[in-house]
């Protein structure tokens, strides 16, 4: 069976905001979303830090940005900054 090359899959994209910008070239961004409880429904935020590498050191905290999933640059950070969505 011969497979595909052409398909690629697409990385997977997080919208969070800034929370630390203290290291050169990486920030730290915190992406909440929103869960349901199994049983009971009641909806509730979920919050997940991750780390990102900013090439430039162009976000501040408090930025909202968008970071997509790329190959390990370090033991922490496997996501990219993609663009500065609001400042």
């Amino acid at each position: 069976m011969e497979k595909n090359l052409d398909k690629k899959k697409m990385p997977r994209q997080l919208e969070g905001t800034v929370v630390s910008d203290k290291m050169d070239k990486s920030i730290v961004v915190e992406v909440e979303r929103i869960k349901a409880h199994p049983v009971y429904k009641k909806r509730y935020y979920v919050s997940l830090k991750v780390k990102a590498h900013d090439l430039n050191n162009k976000a501040k905290v408090g930025n909202v940005v968008l970071i997509e999933q790329c190959r390990p640059l370090s033991k922490d950070k496997h996501y990219r900054l993609k663009k500065i969505l609001a400042k």
